[in-house]
């Protein structure tokens, strides 16, 4: 009930003007940053590590400001998945080396978390005529699946990939010229990941962007989605003229530098609410 409840408060958000539903965003983000204290806690652990020589109030307010974007972003799904399309069309600016993305090359898109991960995707099938395929997490919500499921499928020719499908079946959709959406700057758990320095800290991380391009023999292409007053901009970057390389390890490594420069440019809209170090090298305490 509370599901369907949810969705349906979605969808009129949809039709509100985006000043209305950020207002929104701006108050929810403050509610969950005092509310939701073991978040809070993670988000400040995760920037602590990160960024040890920023004052604590710095960081404090730059994990309120975390909070809000976050809040911001997922109340922007009502807009995104249901809001006219060219509304959504309006409000999503697709800006850079977007030629990165035309005929038919095989293409593995690095898709960091920031919070406007979902526009980006919306962005990319509803402008550009390629179908693009992501890697996609069943919910255990049957209601919240089908809606997600239904949102990322809005727009043009795309196929959601669950984990199940294997590798094959997606480096195959890969070398048919079909853009692979990948998140891969998280850890699946360390039987899967390697551990590698993010700002400094060793991180298990999942080496599946070096993989996916070695056996797609595909470029890799970044793409960064920015929260802006007027909805989003995506931007496209230049392919990675170095990667992969033969050394998965160390290409996971130079992901994770390059993602830096990307988060040092707008720090409060990465994903820091995520337990980023949960993962940790034996006989290495937990820091949550």
């Amino acid at each position: 009930m509370l599901s369907r409840l949810g969705i349906l408060v979605m969808q009129l958000l949809g039709r509100l003007p985006l000043a209305w539903v950020r207002a929104l965003g701006y108050s929810l983000g403050w509610a969950l940053y005092f509310l939701v204290v073991p978040r809070r806690r993670v988000a400040l652990t995760n920037l602590r590590l990160c960024f040890p020589n920023q004052p604590e109030a710095q960081r404090r307010a730059m994990a309120h400001r975390t909070f809000i974007h976050f809040a911001q972003a997922w109340l922007d799904r009502g807009w995104l998945w249901h809001g006219l399309p060219e509304v959504t069309r309006r409000r999503l600016t697709l800006i850079g080396a977007v030629a990165e993305l035309d005929g038919n090359e095989p293409v593995v898109i690095f898709a960091p978390h920031f919070v406007g991960l979902d526009a980006g995707w919306t962005a990319l099938t509803q402008q550009l005529p390629r179908r693009f395929t992501t890697i996609y997490t069943n919910q255990a919500n049957e209601i919240v699946d089908a809606w997600i499921l239904a949102g990322r499928q809005r727009f043009g020719s795309v196929r959601l990939f669950g984990r199940i499908d294997g590798v094959k079946t997606i480096v195959a959709a890969l070398r048919s010229g079909e853009p692979l959406y990948l998140l891969p700057d998280m850890s699946f758990g360390q039987e899967s990941s390697v551990f590698v320095p993010f700002y400094g800290v060793l991180a298990a991380t999942v080496p599946s962007l070096s993989r996916f391009a070695k056996l797609g023999r595909a470029k890799v292409v970044p793409v960064v989605t920015r929260m802006t007053r007027q909805g989003y901009e995506v931007e496209v970057m230049p392919a990675w003229p170095d990667f992969p390389s033969d050394d998965a390890v160390a290409d996971t490594a130079r992901m994770n530098q390059r993602l830096q420069s990307y988060i040092d440019a707008m720090p409060d809209q990465y994903f820091w609410v995520h337990k980023r170090f949960k993962d940790r090298p034996p006989g290495t305490p937990s820091v949550y």
